[in-house]
């Protein structure tokens, strides 16, 4: 599990059945933004999951509220998914999602070590504030977690190199 996402109970996923008006589109927006935000895996159109506990529960409580208040409709179900291959599906939808987050983090890491010093600073804040934000919704850590996190780790001992500190 990772330092930000806390343990899902076993085999239980929290599951949003939403609809939201086409019109105006800015609420339907910002509804699937909070959701790229917490790292849902996407079951079907309006169907989104994430494995069950308290602040999954309860940050999609807090989505189901701004449908509704969009003029749409929101259902919670706390579901069991009926194989263990459906369940290891959503899991490695969920963990490709986050593979692919971290390694642009490694990526940028590695641009920004090679790339102009007046910017390595700048961009190692982002990039830690970044990896935080990925954390927080990484609920199956991929292999590339600890790739990126070693890429910006090299990052600061560069600047702190460049700057003569130890690190």
């Amino acid at each position: 599990m990772s330092d930000g996402a806390t343990a899902p109970a076993a085999g239980e996923w929290v599951l949003l059945c939403y609809r939201v008006p086409r019109e105006p589109s800015t609420p339907r927006i910002a509804i699937w933004r909070k959701l790229k935000r917490l790292g849902v895996a996407q079951i079907g159109d309006g169907v989104v999951a994430l494995p069950t506990d308290a602040r999954t529960r309860e940050q999609l409580e807090w989505v189901a509220d701004d449908v509704e208040q969009a003029g749409g409709s929101a259902v919670l179900w706390t579901a069991v998914p009926s194989s263990r291959g459906q369940e290891r599906r959503l899991a490695e939808q969920m963990q490709a999602a986050r593979a692919m987050e971290y390694a642009a983090v490694e990526q940028e890491a590695d641009a920004a070590r090679i790339g102009p010093v007046a910017d390595r600073a700048g961009v190692l804040r982002r990039l830690r504030g970044e990896l935080r934000r990925i954390e927080r919704r990484d609920y199956f850590p991929p292999e590339q977690k600890e790739t990126a996190r070693a890429a910006v780790r090299a990052l600061a001992a560069v600047i702190a190199d460049q700057r003569g500190e130890l690190v």
